[in-house]
């Protein structure tokens, strides 16, 4: 276990210094920096690759800014990781941040500090009816079990938001939606404008980064029947643009719906979450 003197009690520090897709790693004594390969088997546990201490950072003579402090725990292991930008011209000899996700040489603490930097895609749509009132969903699954939230979920792979969002209210809903492409970034452009918000927060010190992207749609009532998905969705209703935000659990679909609705009935007593 490598300690760094101003180290929490059994808890591995390390610096995570990442510049334009290049990240430092070190040998088991701190010497780099080291190259990852991807697809590498590797069993000696005892001489993986690593990131550095503190305190080895320092003896290289890297100056960095630290961006944030990730604390969690990896197996039996307490980590705690400074994501931090180097002060230094591009590093081309430092390892590939995409090389060393798949090469068992390199320590799973380093592999999972890459992971949480990267970001989770979600998409979701503020969908109002010809009464001005907002489409929410009550989940029985996932993040917001028993909660309010706006109808979406995770982009899929080789997926763009807005078809994503698209069809996660296909999905949960049983509804078929449009949502403005004035720049024909997914099919035909359309005359009317696409109104959307973009959002990016970490809630905990876990370090996990969500990016939310919300699309409005203006849904007109051509008989479609709303059908929640039964493993996924209890109940879903339309409400009232000040009780869709104070019933909304997720702080981005609050945020979203005042920006992309409005705020004059809503309530300023709702408190933040994810």
């Amino acid at each position: 276990m490598f300690l760094d003197g101003d180290s929490i009690k059994d808890t591995e520090h390390y610096v995570h210094l990442e510049h334009d897709g290049r990240i430092l790693l070190v040998d088991k004594d701190g010497s780099g920096p080291k190259k990852a390969r991807p697809g590498r088997q590797y069993h000696d546990q005892g001489d993986l690759m690593r990131l550095p201490t503190p305190t080895e950072v320092a003896k290289m003579g890297i100056g960095y800014v630290p961006r944030r402090v990730n604390i969690y725990t990896l197996g039996n292991r307490n980590v705690k990781i400074e994501v931090s930008t180097p002060d230094i011209p591009w590093p081309s000899d430092w390892a590939l941040k995409d090389s060393l996700i798949s090469d068992n040489a390199v320590d799973p603490v380093a592999r999972e500090s890459v992971y949480r930097t990267m970001h989770r895609v979600v998409s979701k749509v503020v969908l109002v009816n010809e009464d001005g009132q907002v489409l929410l969903a009550k989940v029985t699954r996932g993040f917001f079990a028993g909660f309010w939230t706006l109808p979406g979920g995770f982009v899929d792979y080789g997926e763009h938001p807005r078809d994503g969002a698209i069809r996660e209210v296909k999905e949960e809903l049983g509804l078929v939606i449009s949502i403005p492409d004035h720049n024909g970034e997914t099919g035909r452009k359309t005359v009317e404008n696409c109104e959307f918000v973009i959002k990016e927060a970490i809630f905990n010190e876990e370090g996990i980064d969500w990016i939310s992207l919300t699309y409005k749609s203006n849904f007109v009532d051509s008989g479609q029947r709303i059908t929640p998905k039964d493993d996924e969705i209890e109940e879903a209703r339309w409400f009232d643009v000040g009780e869709a935000i104070d019933r909304s659990i997720s702080v981005f679909d609050r945020d979203a719906i005042m920006t992309l609705v409005g705020t004059d009935q809503s309530s300023s007593d709702s408190q933040d979450s994810i």
